[in-house]
């Protein structure tokens, strides 16, 4: 788990800057076009969620608690829900957003297994 963290972490991190740069692009577009949109600005807030979300992984990467995971899952339900609010003419919005959900979702769900699989083996041991 901790190298899926770390590799999470760094290409949520990369995957933020693309975001930033795609979504400066539709918001400038946007504005060249007179539209009504805040695609860009959601794009935006989306891409500080991915970022921050990859420095949580990062740095919680060697943590058994639950507390980096619960903190990311948020950002990242916070991310769909903003990205798919105002997709206007940032079509890709959509694919990062259900992207956030999905990591953020399948991250938590993962560890919680885990650390549930890990306390039974650790019961079995003390029977």
């Amino acid at each position: 788990m901790k190298t899926t963290k770390l590799v999470m972490g760094i290409l949520m991190i990369l995957l933020s800057v693309f975001i930033l740069v795609q979504s400066s692009i539709v918001g400038i577009g946007d504005a060249l076009a007179a539209g009504n949109h805040s695609s860009g600005s959601a794009g935006l807030m989306v891409a500080v969620f991915y970022l921050a979300s990859g420095i949580v992984y990062l740095a919680t990467r060697k943590s058994v608690r639950l507390s980096g995971d619960i903190a990311t899952c948020i950002m990242l339900i916070l991310a769909w829900i903003i990205g798919l609010a105002d997709v206007g003419f940032y079509a890709d919005l959509i694919v990062w957003s259900w992207l956030a959900l999905i990591i953020g979702v399948g991250f938590l769900l993962w560890h919680l297994r885990v650390n549930q699989k890990a306390r039974r083996q650790g019961s079995d041991h003390t029977a």
